[in-house]
């Protein structure tokens, strides 16, 4: 089997192509410098020129805050829906299938409930807003496969644990929203499912962060300072105290059904994810 990976430089799209080759499977990573996905012609050029038998499409555009930017608006929308749609017509006329990794924000983030896979989207920001785009590019596809993920941790990038650790260390103390619940997704684990599911034809859209209880941003800070043995004291606050230009989803809690219902293995538990994390990073 050989697959193209996009966005290979990104915390995902790195742990995807290593567990591929890993697993003897023929994974080419690339980034803008080797397909700009902005550009319909190097999409067509690079997807058709490869032979491959399935695209994993990480690429995208992260930056929440800065996607608020009114001039910036045609350019991520251009990166998760434009850039997406193009990828999904070759694939379409390839026959081949598409993987796309969507997000927790393609919904409200209202409410307690855990949101199933099905569910309605309704995008609480611009970030969110592409993506759920992308998605509806990605589905019309016969041979499709949709991931929402959130919370992401990696080695190859920056995240929330990493930041955590560096103002740990230099304040000794960090104040951490309480209010905003869901799971961390860490990329390593998540690759391989990709890989799984990847070889498989049991297509369809799916929720897949790390298992274990459901907790807040507050709780992950605290589990992070305890395993890595740093005496640092977290203040729970609302997140109305730490105004952003992107509105952030206070339900991020996600299942995950359709896993289980294809015999797909969920994530380990995010506590054990963090653990090995840690001895990833060498921290």
């Amino acid at each position: 089997m050989k697959i193209l990976v996009t966005g290979y430089k990104g915390q995902l799209g790195y742990d995807v192509v290593n567990e591929a080759t890993s697993r003897g499977i023929e994974a080419i990573g690339v980034d803008i410098d080797e397909m700009d996905i902005t550009n319909q012609d190097q999409v067509n050029t690079v997807i058709k020129s490869g032979n491959y038998d399935a695209v994993v499409h990480c690429a995208a555009w992260t930056a929440v805050d800065k996607a608020e930017e009114p001039e910036l608006f045609e350019t991520v929308k251009k990166v998760n829906a434009t850039g997406t749609k193009y990828i999904a017509d070759v694939c379409e006329e390839l026959d081949i299938p598409l993987m796309y990794f969507s997000t927790d924000y393609v919904f409200d983030g209202e409410g307690t409930t855990p949101w199933n896979e099905y569910d309605e989207r309704h995008p609480l920001n611009v970030y969110g807003l592409t993506k759920a785009q992308g998605e509806e590019f990605v589905e019309k596809l016969k041979k499709h496969f949709i991931i929402r993920i959130a919370w992401v941790f990696g080695k190859n990038g920056n995240n929330f644990i990493k930041t955590m650790l560096r103002l740990g260390k230099e304040r000794g103390a960090v104040s951490v929203v309480n209010d905003q619940v869901g799971n961390p997704t860490y990329t390593y684990d998540l690759a391989k499912l990709v890989v799984d599911m990847i070889q498989t034809d049991k297509y369809g859209k799916y929720h897949a962060t790390n298992s274990g209880d459901f907790i807040s941003w507050y709780d992950f800070a605290c589990e992070i300072f305890k395993q890595a043995g740093m005496d640092v004291k977290v203040t729970p606050v609302d997140s109305n105290q730490f105004p952003a230009k992107a509105k952030r989803p206070k339900n991020s809690r996600m299942n995950q059904t359709e896993l289980d219902k294809n015999g797909f293995n969920r994530l380990p538990a995010w506590q054990d994810a963090l653990g090995r994390y840690l001895k990833e990073i060498e921290y």
